[in-house]
Formats: C-alpha cells, sequence, structure tokens
C-alpha cells in the first residue's frame, strides 16, 4: 500500500492505493481513499494519519518528522585499529592479563583508549577525556573519568609481567624462530617534576634530543629485522647504554624461544666487559648468542694500527681484533663529506681565534674598543670552548703556556682523523658474509625511525607523570602504539602503498560516525568509504566497515 498523486482536470489529489494481484497473477492497483485535494490539505489534515500509521509500528506517535542532526565523530581510524588490534590478539591478551571483578570500569577498554589516543591525537591523560568527546570509540563505555584512566594504568603495572608476556606470545608467531635478527637502541624521554621519591626513574642526565642534560628517562626497545617491536624496558635518566644491553637480551631470549639470535646494536653499547657477557649467554636451544656491535667513534683511534694491516676490496675488508671479527667498510663518499664538514669547522675556529688575536694587539696599542676589555686568558678559555664543542681538541691547540694568547693546527693528528673518514667498524662473532654484516647493521637506520614516530607522531614526551609506576605504564601504553604503527607501515609496504601510517589513519579518519534523531528514535549509520579509502582497507588486509544505516 502507497500514496499516489493524481492530476485530472488541472488539479492534484492524493490517493491511497493498494497493489495486488488478479486471478491470473497479473499485477493490478485499486484505489482504497481519496485523501483529498493536494491544494486544500494542510499539516493538521495529515498528522492524524501520519501519527496513527507510526502507532501502528509501534513507533511513538505525536513528534516532529523533522530530523535531528547530532555531531559526527571520527570513527574510520579507530575502526582500523580496532580490527587491527583484535586480530594481533591483543584484546584477548589485555583482558586475560589485567581480568579484576572488583573495578566498576574495562581496565582493558581504557589501556586500548589510550593507546589509539597516542597513535590518533596524542594528548594528556585529561586530553584523552576530550578527545572521546570527538570521536566514536569502539567498545568503549560513553562515560569515562580521569581517575578510572589512572586506575586503569595502575592495573597495567599490576599485572606488568602477565601482560608483558601476553603481548609477547601474540607477537610471537611473527618472529622467525629459526634465525632472528633482533635491533637494540636506546633512546631518553624528557619528563616533568620535582622532588625525588624511592625507585624514582626521573634523574638528570645527557638528553639525546637537545645534546643538554635534562631530567628524563632512558627507554630501550627490541625491534625485530621487519621493524616489529617486540620487547622494551625502562631505565633511570643517568643509565649508562651499555649497561643496559644484556638485561634487555636476556629478557629477549626468555620471551621468544629462537634458536639463533643476532643481536645488532649501535655505537654506544659496545664494551669489552659486554662483548664477554654477551658470548657468555646461550638461547632456550644452547646456541651461542651472536651479534653486530659498531665500534663507537670515540675509540676509533685505538684501531689505527689494526686497520693498516687491512686491504679493501670495493670498499669492505676484514681481520682479527681481540679474537674476534673486525668488519672494515669505507665509504668514499661519506669520507669526503665528513672531510670538508671537519675543515669547515677547523677554519671557522681558526677565523675566530684570529679575530680574538687581533682584538688583543689593538688592546696592547691603546686602540679603543667596545665592551669588556680583552684578555688573554678570555680569548684561551673562548678559544677552547669552540674546540670543545666541534670536539677537535685533538687538532687545534692553544699554547697555555704562552705568554701571549696563540694556537696551533696539528697535522698529523689531522691526517689521523682524514685517514677514518667513512670508515665503520662492525665486530661480530657470526658466520654471515661480511657484505651481509654491513647490509645487517645499516638497516639499523630504519629501526632507528621506529624512535622518531615515539617522539613524533606518538609523542612518548614530555612525561608529566610522578610515580614511577605511571611512568612504566605510559611507556607501555606507548610500546602497544608502536606495535600497532609498525604493523600497518608493514602492510602498507608490503602492498606497494607509498602511504605512510600517519597518513592513511588521517585519511581514515574522515570516515565519520553519524548520528540523527528522527521523531525521537535515534538512528546510526556512517559516511559513504571513497575509493582511497577503500584502497587502504585492502592495503591493510581490513574488512572496511559497513555502510548502511541502523537504528
Amino acid at each position: 500500500m502507497y500514496t499516489r498523486v493524481s492530476r485530472s482536470g488541472g488539479r492534484a489529489y492524493l490517493q491511497l492505493v493498494e497493489a495486488y494481484r488478479n486471478a491470473e497473477g497479473k499485477p493490478r492497483q485499486r484505489l482504497v481513499a481519496n485523501l483529498g485535494r493536494l491544494d486544500q490539505l494542510t499539516a493538521a489534515d495529515l498528522e492524524p494519519l501520519i501519527g496513527g500509521l507510526q502507532r501502528a509500528l509501534g513507533r511513538p506517535s505525536g513528534a516532529s518528522a523533522e530530523p535531528v542532526f547530532e555531531s559526527a565523530k571520527a570513527f574510520g581510524d579507530l575502526f582500523a585499529l580496532q580490527s587491527l588490534w583484535e586480530e594481533l590478539g591483543l584484546s584477548r591478551a589485555l583482558k586475560r592479563a589485567v581480568r579484576s571483578s572488583h573495578r566498576g570500569f574495562h581496565a582493558e577498554a581504557l589501556i586500548r583508549t589510550m593507546a589509539f589516543n597516542r597513535l590518533c591525537d596524542p594528548c594528556s591523560k585529561l586530553g584523552v577525556l576530550r578527545w572521546l568527546q570527538t570521536v566514536a570509540m569502539p567498545q568503549v563505555p560513553e562515560l569515562v573519568t580521569h581517575d578510572q584512566l589512572l586506575r586503569a594504568m595502575d592495573a597495567l603495572m599490576d599485572h606488568a609481567q602477565a601482560v608483558e608476556k601476553a603481548v609477547a606470545a601474540q607477537l610471537r608467531p611473527l618472529v622467525d624462530d629459526t634465525l632472528s635478527v633482533v635491533f637494540y637502541d636506546l633512546t631518553t624521554v624528557r619528563i616533568h617534576g620535582t622532588g625525588h621519591m624511592e625507585d624514582d626513574l626521573r634523574a638528570f642526565g645527557l638528553n639525546k634530543r637537545t645534546g643538554g642534560i635534562a631530567r628524563q628517562f632512558v627507554l630501550g626497545i627490541v625491534q625485530t629485522a621487519e621493524g616489529l617491536p617486540i620487547a622494551h624496558q625502562v631505565h633511570t635518566g643517568n643509565t649508562s647504554e651499555a649497561g643496559t644491553l644484556l638485561p634487555m637480551i636476556q629478557a629477549v631470549i626468555r620471551q621468544f624461544p629462537i634458536q639463533r639470535v643476532v643481536v645488532i646494536a649501535d655505537r654506544g653499547l659496545l664494551n669489552l666487559d659486554n662483548l664477554a657477557a654477551v658470548e657468555g649467554l646461550k638461547t632456550a636451544e644452547g646456541h651461542p648468542l651472536e651479534y653486530i656491535l659498531a665500534v663507537p667513534g670515540r675509540r676509533y683511534a685505538e684501531f689505527s694500527e689494526t686497520l693498516a694491516a687491512v686491504k679493501l676490496t670495493e670498499g669492505l675488508g676484514e681481520t682479527l681484533w681481540q679474537g674476534r671479527r673486525l668488519i672494515v667498510a669505507h665509504d668514499a663518499e661519506r669520507a669526503q663529506a665528513q672531510k670538508a664538514s671537519r675543515m669547515g669547522k677547523i677554519e671557522a675556529i681558526e677565523a675566530e681565534g684570529d679575530r680574538l688575536a687581533r682584538r688583543l694587539d689593538e688592546a696592547d696599542a691603546g686602540i679603543p674598543q667596545r665592551g669588556r676589555r680583552a684578555s688573554d686568558r678570555g680569548a684561551y678559555l673562548r678559544f677552547n670552548q669552540k674546540v670543545r664543542d666541534a670536539r677537535l681538541t685533538r687538532v687545534l691547540k692553544a699554547d697555555l703556556e704562552a705568554e701571549r694568547f696563540s694556537f696551533e693546527r696539528d697535522a698529523d693528528a689531522l691526517q689521523a682523523l682524514e685517514k677514518l673518514d667513512g670508515t665503520l667498524l662492525l665486530v661480530t662473532n657470526t658466520d654471515l658474509d661480511a657484505r651481509e654484516v654491513l647490509a645487517r647493521y645499516k638497516s639499523l637506520a630504519d629501526i632507528e625511525r621506529g624512535f622518531r614516530v615515539l617522539k613524533n607522531d606518538l609523542a612518548i614526551g614530555p612525561v608529566y607523570h610522578r610515580l614511577p609506576e605511571r611512568i612504566r605504564a605510559h611507556a607501555l601504553i606507548c610500546f602497544l602504539a608502536l606495535v600497532l604503527y609498525r604493523v600497518i607501515r608493514m602492510r602498507l609496504k608490503a602492498s606497494g602503498s607509498a602511504t605512510s601510517p600517519r597518513q592513511a589513519l588521517a585519511l581514515l579518519r574522515q570516515v565519520q560516525r553519524h548520528s540523527v534523531v528522527i521523531n525521537a528514535r535515534t538512528y546510526h549509520g556512517i559516511g559513504r568509504l571513497d575509493p582511497v579509502q577503500h584502497d587502504l582497507f585492502r592495503h591493510l588486509k581490513l574488512t572496511p566497515p559497513q555502510t548502511p544505516v541502523a537504528a
């Protein structure tokens, strides 16, 4: 049954018509009622009829049929993250680890909320509450409080070992158990706060980002050759890099039963004590741990005699050092760039030294000068500070014993440095080909992007938490967000897409969830996906959300 507008004699009539089939099965129509002329019908005439039909369907009658639209909320990026979270088994792992009947909220849902926030719009815990008002977060209560977020962080750390074990179990299928190349590196995260407490992670140390002293904590992360984070540890802000390597490796061996592990770490993690300890470790299968470690630049001078006997073939050579394999790689273009950069610094410092000397000569000659009167000691201090900042103390030397300010360039020291330009020294106990060792180490540059993601895209710092366990919980939440980020990156890269995870989430964020109220009934639906968004779900190997409106 339906309504029809019929025209006759220049007038339009509203009719109620029924469609049926006759005895022969042919479709026919018959007039049920003539509701009147359209030009004479008013809303007051039709509202009772509409209300009666609404009551027949069990819907409220008498309300206005005008739709009321509520604010649209971002949905597509959270839907993709939720699908990935479920697929990786993180939801099941966290629910099992932090399950409790004593809390009045679901801790896993709030932990997931904070992890998704780091990926979509990183902000403080109070900022998370404001962010939740603008997004359609799946499976999260409408009313979330700041206290509940903090208690969820506490629950996370109350079961930290269980959580890390459960997450490792979910990631284990993604790690090759026969030969796994893992990368280890550290970063520093700035933190605010005053005072001191027991087991305080906030300590003053050399910040990698600013190069100055800052209150911070140290975060170490192990990633696979594909860039997947599999383990992390939090240390106090003044922890030395070398001392963190051993416990981190031991944790990885415990969590991942890998038959053969090759650890690749950066320059700051090498010392003889570390090597002896690392070589004493064994995997669960009893195989010795293998490593590829870079020699710190500050120790290159110790290898001068060793390098003199190494013959390079196509920029690559090998020898023995302390009974271990030493891989020597030389890049001519990089050597030229380093030499040019150093000479630029030397010439600039020497120019400043000449200016300071002229100023002293003018002061001795009685020529008026602006500012503080020049002195030999002041010139020495300023010159030496610039030399130290440029790390050229072995090349440029001021004579502190001379009566007058003077300096000189040590040609032999400069020549020794130039011989090492463009050189990379790697120590390893693997049986990999030298070129393979070099290629593996160079992959570390890609892995280090994970830290840039932590600091830029996920905005891990600065941190405003005071309690050590809250700081550790914040780091673990950021680690979970990094896992999702890198899985997204791996899938986009494997599909041939040039889109970055950040761009992908921004494009999916444009898919919004809409709500409209009609006759006191609320209807929900999502916007139609465009071809680019459909392609992103295909690249991510995820099923896109369904678009029909649901009541």
